[in-house]
């Protein structure tokens, strides 16, 4: 599925009409549903047009770019009398970018095994919220716990002071038709109720619609918002 057409807030719109149209069939409030806008590899102005938008949260894949942007995006928000954003890292995070991660970002939804938790523990100031990738699907070339994994992670994760787990995130396969990957998103959805996680992080672009029928509470859109990436 192609992004529509049109500018950064008309597509914001669109993206926001069909999660409501998302939230109706599953008989959720829209207000649910927290859209997290991927602004990797676009500037700070692609951003700002964002904030302008209505859009208010925004996630990075790679720390160090984050870094540089995060900055940018507050001056040109300060100048244009915008609010300031939300930033998450929606990326897979090295252990030794842990403490840098810590300092930037209000969650980290990548984190996918324990030695990552300890880095992430021992590098942090305060409280950090994370959330424990899995890899439902099983799919090899993916970061991500094991189902039978992560009940024993959150385990720990409760032992060490630095670290909220706040819920759980996955990343489905690509698929031609979004309903192939509805039991992945199920499975997650279980697993998290299960072990008393409120949220989850599951749906990106292509198959965001069936993730937000089957429960999730952030949904992680790039190009549906941004365009096509050069």
């Amino acid at each position: 599925m192609t992004a529509a057409a049109g500018s950064i807030a008309e597509r914001a719109a669109a993206v926001r009409e069909r999660i409501a149209r998302a939230c109706a069939r599953a008989g959720r409030d829209p207000a649910s549903v927290r859209l997290i806008a991927v602004s990797k590899t676009f500037g700070p102005e692609a951003v700002a047009e964002a904030l302008a938008a209505g859009i208010r949260e925004f996630g990075e894949n790679r720390v160090q770019e984050a870094l540089a942007k995060i900055p940018a995006v507050a001056e040109l928000a300060a100048q244009r009398g915008l609010p300031a954003p939300t930033w998450h890292l929606v990326g897979h995070l090295q252990t030794n970018k842990a403490r840098a991660a810590a300092g930037a970002f209000a969650i980290l939804h990548g984190i996918d095994s324990t030695r990552l938790l300890q880095a992430l523990d021992r590098a942090a100031a305060a409280s950090t919220r994370v959330l424990l990738e899995v890899n439902v699907a099983g799919e090899p070339t993916k970061f991500g716990f094991a189902p039978g994994d992560v009940a024993g992670a959150v385990a720990l994760a409760q032992t060490l002071p630095h670290i909220e787990v706040a819920g759980l995130m996955t990343v489905a396969p690509r698929a031609e038709d979004p309903e192939a990957v509805r039991p992945v998103f199920r499975g997650l959805a279980e697993l998290a109720r299960q072990l008393g996680l409120p949220e989850l992080s599951m749906g990106m672009t292509e198959d965001f619609e069936v993730a937000i029928e089957e429960g999730a509470t952030m949904v992680r859109i790039g190009r549906a918002i941004f365009g096509e990436r050069a």
